[in-house]
């Protein structure tokens, strides 16, 4: 059993200001997303995309990933709670985000996004997902500086205690488990498919394939929310929202696929 770091969860204190970790590992995700796209622009990779326009489409992605967020944590975890008390929608520093929302919120301002640039919207979404990966993985380690979202009970040798657990049994790091795949490999495999031209429509599927089928995996090492449980079919919530996306990237996958090999050759 490895011991779990005690992180201090305020990163800097100057007075009564205190930075988080969680808070600079938000930024650090946004930085991320920033710095690669950069990258792709000057590698010419860009498509229509400008550098001004990444920093616009930026900016609104972190309003879609706060609102979106929230709003999926309300009403994916705790509708009933949150309906009779709803001015606690608006307490964010309680807590309570959910990926899968913050998710939808993104893809509504990536819509909004095209349709005002008169391109496609998975032109621009293609472009988006190999950048994600990277600041997922960010989030995922500010999930394990806060010693929250632990994973379940298990005698693996590199098992911790997590104190906010408050039972003292060795459990999976299960936040490294999403850091390394949802944030490390699948930044690898967009990374590397997106290198070479693709069907429009392809890097997304990928994105939604290997986002969902990682989740859905980590989610059998993970703790259930307490106040949730496992649901139908012995399954979490993190798993009920991961598999719809799995299915959407394979079933876009398959249809792209198919209308490139029925496009005529040049």
């Amino acid at each position: 059993m490895l011991q779990y770091p005690q992180f201090d969860p305020v990163a800097i204190q100057i007075g009564p200001l205190a930075i988080h970790w969680y808070g600079l590992m938000y930024l650090l995700a946004f930085a991320l997303v920033y710095g690669l796209g950069r990258y792709r622009i000057a590698q010419g990779k860009g498509g229509m995309m400008t550098a001004r326009g990444l920093e616009d489409l930026i900016f609104y992605s972190v309003l879609g990933v706060v609102v979106g967020g929230r709003l999926g944590y309300v009403l994916f975890y705790k509708p009933g709670y949150y309906l009779s008390n709803p001015i606690e929608i608006f307490y964010l520093w309680q807590g309570g985000m959910a990926f899968h929302g913050g998710l939808i919120g993104v893809i509504v301002v990536m819509l909004l996004f095209a349709r005002k640039h008169k391109t496609s919207f998975f032109t621009v979404a293609d472009f988006i997902a190999p950048l994600i990966p990277l600041g997922l993985g960010a989030g995922r380690l500010g999930n394990f500086i806060n010693g929250e979202l632990w994973g379940r009970p298990t005698d693996v040798p590199w098992a911790m205690v997590f104190p906010g657990s408050g039972d003292g049994l060795p459990r999976h790091p299960s936040q490294l488990y999403e850091l390394g795949l949802e944030g490390l490999v699948l930044f690898a495999i967009l990374w590397w498919f997106s290198s070479k031209p693709r069907p429009t429509g392809q890097v997304s599927a990928l994105f939604l394939m290997g986002y969902g089928g990682f989740r859905f995996l980590v989610e059998f090492t993970r703790e259930p929310d307490n106040f949730l449980g496992l649901l139908a079919g012995g399954m979490s919530m993190g798993q009920w929202l991961s598999l719809p996306m799995f299915i959407a990237g394979a079933v876009l996958f398959a249809i792209t696929a198919k209308r490139s090999s029925r496009s005529p050759s040049h």
